[in-house]
């Protein structure tokens, strides 16, 4: 009995974050099926698709494609022939004509982005009405109804959109004086608001905003659940487009970034309260993958549509020798900073 309940202890210890190892491998399983899907449709020869790193656990080969499983599963590749080096291979991809190059490219993002609306679609699916982003009463002590009124729709906060209560939960976050400016639509137009003051709280030394007032909901039907998939959805982009402006500009430290280890720690937090907790995460992860790689960065996807760009451009190739150096130093670089955000990670959790 004592052996049994060890191994629960450590089984009920370990699952969560065995289903965080399980949802990254899916998302990178279909950044890179995106890639192989598309290589297969533009006519380029795919030499192997596999999932994981590492020694091959097995593997077996498909017509020209070997198709594997390795021993690390913390990631996949979709390797392509003529994709890092010259080939003689008419079906090569370095030998495929630029706009089919580009398509695939960009589908393992576009890829990531599919997944999160249907991520999304699911996390609305069980919801009887939905929130709209209009005022339709206001909590006792309210210091916002100074400004606002009832019936007011919230179309902009510090000069960004707003879509969902999913924008205005992430436009409410770090704000240090209590006050936004605002814009609202009422009686049809749009009313400019300076200084809309609400309470604050603070949690881990970033500041929020108190929401004191309800909004109506909407009811749900067919036309309204689509409506509200894709709005939420692009609010998700949205939010991920601010955060990396954000990270830039300064308004969030590098202590507010966290790389594969603090992402699985959330991951296995979310799990034990309840598995559907987890579907937000990964559909800001997938989004997040996918908006990042599209990032003119070298090393990433985005990096790669740059140099294609410039081909279609110029009606010139730049010189093989040149793009790969350019991609091996934005990896090197890329890899040293998720080393640093990766320790950072590990020393959180160890310090708590």
């Amino acid at each position: 009995m004592i052996v049994i309940s060890a191994v629960a202890n450590i089984w009920s210890n370990v699952w969560p974050y065995l289903v965080a190892v399980l949802l990254f491998l899916i998302l990178i399983i279909i950044h890179e099926f995106g890639h192989f899907i598309a290589a297969k449709l533009m006519g380029v020869r795919v030499n192997e698709f596999a999932v994981g790193f590492g020694p091959k656990l097995f593997s077996k080969r498909i017509g020209e494609t070997v198709y594997a499983v390795n021993l690390i599963p913390l990631g996949g590749y979709c390797a392509m022939e003529g994709e890092d080096e010259t080939s003689t291979d008419s079906r090569a991809f370095c030998n495929k004509k630029p706009w089919r190059r580009f398509i695939i490219v960009i589908m393992g993002a576009l890829f990531n982005l599919l997944l999160g609306l249907i991520i999304v679609a699911c996390i609305l699916a069980p919801d009887k009405r939905f929130t709209s982003t209009v005022i339709a009463e206001f909590r006792d002590n309210s210091t916002s109804s100074s400004k606002l009124m009832v019936d007011d729709r919230i179309m902009e906060v510090e000069g960004r959109k707003i879509y969902t209560t999913y924008d205005l939960s992430y436009a409410f976050t770090n704000v240090k004086d209590g006050k936004v400016d605002m814009v609202v639509k009422r009686d049809g137009r749009n009313v400019a608001l300076s200084d809309v003051e609400f309470t604050t709280q603070e949690e881990n030394n970033i500041s929020y905003l108190t929401v004191d007032f309800y909004v109506y909901g909407i009811e749900k039907n067919f036309k309204t659940y689509a409506v509200q998939t894709v709005k939420t959805a692009v609010s998700y982009c949205a939010v991920v487009w601010r955060s990396l402006i954000d990270l830039v500009s300064g308004k969030y430290g590098i202590s507010a970034v966290s790389g594969p280890v603090g992402v699985t720690a959330v991951i296995g937090s979310a799990a034990r309260e309840s598995l559907r907790n987890i579907l937000p995460i990964m559909a800001l992860i997938t989004i997040n993958l996918g908006i990042f790689n599209l990032l003119p960065l070298p090393a990433l996807d985005g990096g790669r549509l740059l140099f294609i760009l410039i081909e279609m451009i110029f009606r010139k190739p730049v010189p093989q020798k040149y793009e790969a150096a350019v991609h091996t130093a934005g990896f090197i670089i890329l890899l040293i900073f998720m080393l640093l955000i990766t320790a950072k990670d590990i020393w959180s959790l160890i310090t708590g």
